[in-house]
């Protein structure tokens, strides 16, 4: 994912929606009204509606047919499928760009895999999902399809949002103990190994957030 500093007005509107809405302080069902937004952010109505357009391609706004928009509300078959949509696309954009991994990517991705833990100690949930994103990202990219990466992206933005985990969740453990094994297996050279772990996240992901989440 890019973080960088957003290039146009809209941009910067979409990441600072984008952000509230991820971390929960924009809800499920908040009604989305334009020029209250406009005011807060200090910017006119038309970045404001063109973000909203940017979101509601992406899952985050629901636009009812009366043009209303609200955050989308979280469900368990919707949580969960995107859950299995960015497993297939995470999962083979690792397999296709492990054997391309130098020293260098691994470096890289051990630094990522810090900042990643870092992030939630300081309590940092947007610090720690960009460096844990970034780890699978280096892999992807490796792979030199970078249109699957700009696919994973969107899903792992709309993943984030529908779960809202605090720093404090133990869903992270899921992805702090894989990534750690995931850079001794490299750092081994099994790369078929490491292929294996990084599906297993997934699966041990999906098992926790059904358990977890929606237990009752």
């Amino acid at each position: 994912m890019s973080y960088t500093v957003p290039p146009t007005r809209t941009a910067a509107v979409v990441r600072q929606l984008r952000n509230e809405i991820v971390t929960g302080e924009l809800p499920p069902g908040t009604l989305i009204k334009d020029a209250e937004l406009a005011g807060r952010l200090g910017v006119s109505i038309t970045p404001v509606r063109e973000a909203i357009a940017q979101l509601s391609v992406e899952g985050l706004i629901d636009i009812a047919p009366n043009r209303t928009r609200h955050v989308t509300k979280v469900t368990q078959k919707n949580a969960l499928e995107l859950i299995d949509v960015m497993s297939v696309l995470a999962c083979a954009g690792f397999e296709w760009g492990v054997e391309n991994l130098t020293q260098t990517h691994i470096d890289l991705m051990r630094q990522r895999q810090k900042e990643f833990v870092e992030g939630l100690r300081s309590g940092n949930v947007l610090a720690a999902t960009a460096a844990g994103a970034d780890f699978s990202t280096i892999a992807i990219l490796a792979s030199g399809n970078r249109e699957l990466q700009s696919m994973v992206d969107l899903v792992v933005a709309r993943t984030n949002r529908i779960l809202a985990m605090s720093a404090e969740s133990n869903l992270w453990d899921t992805w702090i103990t894989g990534h750690d094994e995931i850079l001794e297996l490299l750092e081994a050279g099994n790369t078929a190994g490491a292929l294996a772990r990084y599906q297993r996240i997934y699966v041990e992901y999906r098992a926790k957030v059904e358990q977890d989440l929606f237990d009752d």
